[in-house]
């Protein structure tokens, strides 16, 4: 095991060994093992934006394996999906790329923002997954339940061995430019790394400052924003000095070069990698894997 994968293990040490041995089976796993970087494929949009939405563009997406097969074969360090895209996929491919099994989900029929708890713990160990995964909307009607939730899995998945993966999205209570402000996407950060989360995955910050009480602390201290480097290397801080994995999403299909230039700032300024879906499984698998592995250079060599 590389000096640098179990400095970052050390971070965890109420831990049980099964679950540092997920988190370790994550990161000694595909093109970035040894690393201490992540990048791992999410296939959770079938659930949350419809299959047209997310499916169309790559028809060949609509089949769970397509999936399995784009993550084995870029050599990503996992794999996230809801229940029903992992049970499609897990036994044909179990062992060959770690799994996170996505435990709550949304759909876009209705606009609450509190997703549905769609799996369990037990499933993602049927399933031989190193970890679960769960959304939170800091600032959301809902977050109470939320908060509740994500506590009581954690619980349970830390007891049985299981790493935990937090999205950490605010909405709801903010304007829609307040919910990737700097301040906002800091403040997400330090809540899921409260509620016990192993990895955090936010969205890349904006330099918007959303709270009038945050902003006078960052005119007075001088807190750097001006750069998507310096912002991430801020919310990588607030995740307890950087002592939580960190990982940022690629957010919204977009091309490669605004892809790529995102993802340069995001290993400057320090973030432990990306999470990358729609930007990789929209494309043909070819391109896909293309640019996947260019995201992988750029966090190895940053």
């Amino acid at each position: 095991m590389s000096k640098r994968v179990k400095e970052i293990l050390s971070w965890y040490g109420s831990d049980n060994p099964g679950t540092l041995a997920n988190l370790a089976r994550m990161m000694n796993h595909g093109r970035l093992a040894g690393t201490g970087k992540l990048v791992i494929l999410p296939v959770d949009q079938g659930f949350e934006h419809g299959p047209a939405r997310s499916f169309a563009k790559n028809p060949q997406g609509y089949d769970p394996r397509y999936h399995f097969e784009l993550g084995i074969e870029a050599g990503c360090n996992a794999y996230a999906a809801p229940l029903g895209f992992l049970e499609a996929g897990a036994a044909e491919f179990a062992g060959e790329i770690p799994l996170i099994l996505k435990l709550n989900n949304s759909d876009s029929l209705m606009g609450e923002a509190c997703p549905a708890v769609t799996g369990s713990v037990d499933e993602a160990l049927r399933l031989g997954c190193a970890a679960i995964g769960f959304t939170i909307y800091p600032s959301s009607d809902g977050r109470n339940t939320m908060y509740q939730q994500i506590r009581e899995l954690t619980e349970e998945a830390k007891r049985k061995g299981l790493a935990v993966v937090v999205w950490s999205y605010p909405r709801g209570n903010l304007s829609k430019e307040g919910e990737t402000g700097i301040d906002v996407v800091a403040y997400a950060a330090q809540i899921a790394a409260q509620l016990g989360a192993h990895v955090i995955k936010v969205k890349p910050p904006s330099e918007h400052i959303e709270q009038d009480a945050a902003r006078k602390v960052y005119e007075a201290e001088g807190i750097p924003i001006g750069t998507l480097a310096e912002r991430i290397r801020h919310v990588v801080q607030s995740a307890f000095n950087g002592r939580r994995i960190v990982i940022f999403s690629g957010g919204p299909a977009k091309g490669k070069d605004a892809v790529l230039e995102e993802i340069r700032g995001i290993a400057e300024g320090g973030g432990f990698g990306s999470i990358v879906g729609r930007n990789s499984f929209q494309r043909p698998k070819s391109e896909g894997i293309e640019l996947l592995h260019e995201i992988m250079e750029i966090h190895r060599n940053a």
